[in-house]
């Protein structure tokens, strides 16, 4: 059974190690610093993501619905940092069929998320299928909404 996601001390020390890395566009490959309004109080909450490149540019949600999903649901738009780079870009959320792919090529290039999925990263694409109702899967589109 996959792991619950809990925002621990290690998890919260690792955050605020990375993202002035990446800040530097220091860091692993495809990781970018996500920026998106709070639904509640307006202001820009940050958090480290890895955008995966496969026919596009995807953000996969590995510790299922945070709050950064919750608050690019709802504001539609994201801005993505890495070094000098910053982007504002649409979301949009897709379903297992297009999902399972990204999802499986994520899980097995970050393996620390690992514990947090019911199949193995060496698993077909579509035994991938059911874990996007949990760890949404969202196609990064130029613009905003």
């Amino acid at each position: 059974m996959a792991k619950t996601f809990q925002k621990n001390l290690t998890l919260r020390m690792g955050m605020v190690f990375m993202q002035p890395m990446i800040k530097l566009g220091l860091g692993g490959k495809g990781m970018h610093l996500l920026s998106v309004p709070d639904q509640e109080s307006g202001t820009m909450q940050t958090t480290p993501v890895t955008v995966i490149e496969n026919g596009g540019r995807w953000l996969v949600a590995p510790y299922g619905v945070t709050r950064w999903v919750r608050n690019a649901r709802a504001a539609g738009w994201v801005e993505l940092r890495r070094g000098r780079s910053r982007e504002r870009l649409r979301l949009t959320e897709v379903g297992p069929e297009e999902g399972a792919p990204i999802l499986r090529e994520y899980v097995q290039k970050v393996a620390m998320v690992r514990p947090y999925f019911d199949v193995d990263a060496d698993a077909a694409p579509e035994a991938f299928a059911p874990e996007v109702a949990t760890h949404p899967v969202f196609r990064i589109e130029p613009g905003t909404p």
